[in-house]
């Protein structure tokens, strides 16, 4: 299915931005370079968009750009662990990123004060964020979170999909760095599939500016 776009002169009057500040927020990495998609028309080249995406990206600037720098918001939106952010799992609970139930599916016995890394807090909220939709078991959830914890690492840029599908009720896990080149038979139903760098976003913005 062709992906939906929108031209620069629909979306500069529709975001109701100047040219200036879209190529400002290119150039501060606020918006990918390969957001911005190069098609002829019968007018000649024009520039279009991923229209969802780069709206829903423009709405967050314009909220954010009062409370943060660009260079903050340049972070936050990029796909790189955040490595000076840790917090405890006191910390996580007391503030709903993690739930107890999160807690108690994983392995390791985390201590209330002990420190906590950005990828093992990034684990825990995807965990919590899969089990808020209502789509996994707890054996399923826990299954993501070790194969996360397994893997995550060899991802390029960290970025990829992570997916839960299942075959005559079977679950099974898969960790993608190119999911357009994924293909599933028939059989086999996709329950879960989780934008890792949308999630890392996601987080970034619940630690930095809801903190």
């Amino acid at each position: 299915m062709e992906e939906n776009l929108i031209s620069k002169k629909d979306l500069l009057e529709i975001a109701d931005i100047s040219y200036g500040q879209l190529y400002r927020w290119k150039r501060k990495n606020l918006i990918p370079e390969d957001w911005f998609v190069r098609k002829s028309t019968f007018t000649g080249q024009e520039t279009f968009f991923p229209k969802g995406q780069i709206l829903e990206r423009i709405n967050k600037i314009k909220q954010l750009k009062d409370d943060l720098s660009l260079d903050a918001l340049a972070e936050m939106f990029s796909s790189r662990p955040k490595e000076d952010i840790s917090l405890s799992k006191k910390d996580l609970l007391e503030r709903n990123i993690v739930s107890v139930l999160v807690f108690s599916l994983v392995a390791e016995p985390f201590k209330p004060e002990q420190a906590l890394s950005f990828h093992t807090i990034l684990f825990l909220y995807l965990l919590h964020k899969m089990l808020e939709q209502g789509d996994v078991s707890l054996e399923e959830g826990r299954l993501m979170y070790h194969l996360l914890e397994e893997h995550y690492e060899k991802l390029e840029q960290k970025k990829g999909e992570l997916l839960l599908v299942r075959k005559m009720g079977v679950p099974f896990a898969l960790l993608l760095e190119n999911p357009k080149s994924l293909y599933l038979d028939d059989q086999v139903k996709v329950v879960v599939q989780l934008n890792i760098g949308a999630v890392v976003e996601d987080l970034k913005n619940t630690l930095i500016v809801g903190g």
